[in-house]
């Protein structure tokens, strides 16, 4: 289980996220509500395990040591930090992304073998700008699971892709209750999708109010002023490549 108490990560003025708790279990799948961007890549990279927090307590499986979670997750087309670059075909994405499996799992670097074994030949010479919002979910999601020991899919702002939850959001609950290797699969999203129904958060839940108002994971609101843009420039440039 993913356990995540008041956690938050401060920017040059205001938080960049806000204090937040949440849950996330082994065949779940957890959609998190955010406005801003900077908020959902920044909760995407404290959950993941490849920013630092400056407060609050995170743990994977009862373990809060933060290499045991980041080599337990894996970070999902994050934007400005690990999103596939334009420039390159799928054929060479993937390449790429094999060669940070680590070497005992991926045999041989090679894209082809990868791509016709996980049905994905059709695609294999379009650019990556080119792929619909649901193939590329597919795409990343099976490169992400290409190291057996991914537990922990944290994929951020899936629905920057697509106006319809159905591009992006059965695949992720195909993941999360797959019973042959149930996924524990937090997306951070824009707003939750009308026909959701399963488990929700909300980034600053956990923000402590003068007047003592209750914060629930499922109604909490967040009503942070935004950021000035060299705060998100900043932001992005002291993450590092979670690839």
């Amino acid at each position: 289980m993913l356990s995540v108490q008041q956690l938050h990560v401060k920017g040059r003025r205001d938080d960049l996220l806000p204090p937040t708790s949440l849950r996330a279990s082994r065949g779940e799948l957890l959609l998190v509500a955010a406005d801003r961007q900077d908020q959902r890549t920044a909760l995407a990279l404290a959950i993941s395990g490849r920013m630092k927090p400056s407060g609050g307590q995170i743990s994977w499986a009862g373990n809060s040591r933060i290499k045991s979670l980041r080599l337990a997750s894996a970070l999902v087309d994050s934007p400005g930090v690990n999103e596939p670059e334009q420039h390159l075909s799928v054929s060479d994405l993937v390449t790429e992304d094999l060669a940070l499996v680590p070497r005992r799992y991926r045999g041989a670097v090679l894209s082809k073998p990868w791509l016709k074994v996980n049905r994905f030949e059709d695609i294999a010479d379009l650019w990556t700008e080119q792929l619909p919002a649901g193939k590329r979910m597919e795409l990343l999601t099976a490169l992400a699971l290409a190291n057996p020991h991914t537990d922990l899919l944290v994929v951020d702002s899936p629905d920057r892709h697509s106006a319809s939850a159905a591009d992006w959001l059965p695949r992720l609950e195909q993941l999360a209750y797959d019973g042959g290797r149930p996924l524990a699969v937090v997306a951070t999203v824009t707003a939750l999708p009308d026909s959701w129904t399963g488990p929700v958060a909300v980034t600053g839940n956990a923000v402590h109010r003068p007047d003592d108002t209750p914060r629930t994971q499922e109604t909490a609101v967040n009503d942070d002023p935004a950021p000035a843009d060299d705060e998100t420039e900043a932001f992005l440039l002291e993450t590092e490549d979670a690839k």
